[in-house]
């Protein structure tokens, strides 16, 4: 009984540690003034909402493109991280930790360095300064979480699935579609999460190659945190959240109904 409230109180507790910032954004988002010394806003308005669905914000615009590069940047790194996750989960060959470790040097090595590199070699190949640029730019960012997600998923499942199926006489493409890809559609779920929120929410890396010509939410947004403007910040920000909880919902919806359809193999 005790052990069961004390979770209760863990669970409520990260509930609301999670809601409090977004509350405090949507209150922000309403209002016209917060004092610091007052509880809540003194004057409430419509200005920062206003603002964001005028024409001259470029927020639906922004929005758009935004979307646009994380859902290519997101299908393009699960393309890539699920053959890599497949090696690094089953095979074993010498150097396999070093390259483990340098799957995972984006992550550890800082942005502004990667950046500075990268931005050199992408002058030198006209990419600065566009789209394809930003997308190539943000996919070393997400391949980690993808590839750490499939080696493990592979890890588990090992091959004796696909080669039960290849005694059967399936083709590698029939092995794939109908015996593996099921289990990785958990694996999928959380990565193309993880890689479409940390793309959608990318602001160095799309400032320092984009230039500022390549408008996303991320780079419509600071201009308005620098210089203290909160309530269109607050609104903004309420718009990227939704936006990456949208993503979320869509794809797990899409790829649970297909998980659901493909038990019958397993019956």
């Amino acid at each position: 009984m005790v052990k069961s409230r004390l979770e209760q109180l863990i669970n409520l507790s990260i509930l609301m540690l999670i809601l409090f910032p977004i509350l405090v954004l949507v209150v922000w988002s309403f209002s016209q003034g917060w004092p610091a010394d007052h509880l809540l806003p003194n004057q409430w308005g419509l200005r920062g909402w206003q603002y964001l669905f005028s024409p001259k914000s470029k927020m639906l615009s922004s929005l758009g493109l935004s979307t646009f590069i994380s859902l290519v940047v997101t299908l393009m790194a699960l393309i890539l991280s699920i053959p890599a996750g497949k090696v690094l989960g089953i095979y074993e060959f010498k150097g396999k930790r070093l390259v483990e470790i340098l799957v995972l040097a984006p992550l550890i090595i800082p942005t502004i360095t990667v950046g500075m590199g990268i931005q050199i070699a992408f002058i030198r190949y006209g990419l600065t300064d566009t789209v394809s640029g930003v997308i190539l730019v943000h996919l070393p960012v997400v391949l980690p979480y993808g590839i750490r997600i499939f080696a493990s998923i592979y890890k588990t499942l090992g091959l004796k699935w696909e080669e039960q199926a290849q005694i059967l006489k399936a083709n590698s493409w029939q092995r794939f579609r109908y015996v593996t890809l099921p289990f990785l559609y958990p694996g999928i779920i959380a990565a193309g999460v993880l890689m479409f929120t940390v793309s959608f929410s990318q602001y160095f890396l799309t400032y320092l190659i984009g230039g500022g010509k390549v408008l996303t939410l991320p780079i419509l947004l600071f201009p308005f945190v620098n210089s203290g403007d909160r309530v269109i910040a607050a609104g903004l920000g309420l718009v990227i959240i939704a936006a990456s909880l949208a993503f979320m919902f869509i794809i797990e919806r899409m790829l649970g109904d297909s998980e659901h359809e493909s038990n019958f193999y397993y019956l």
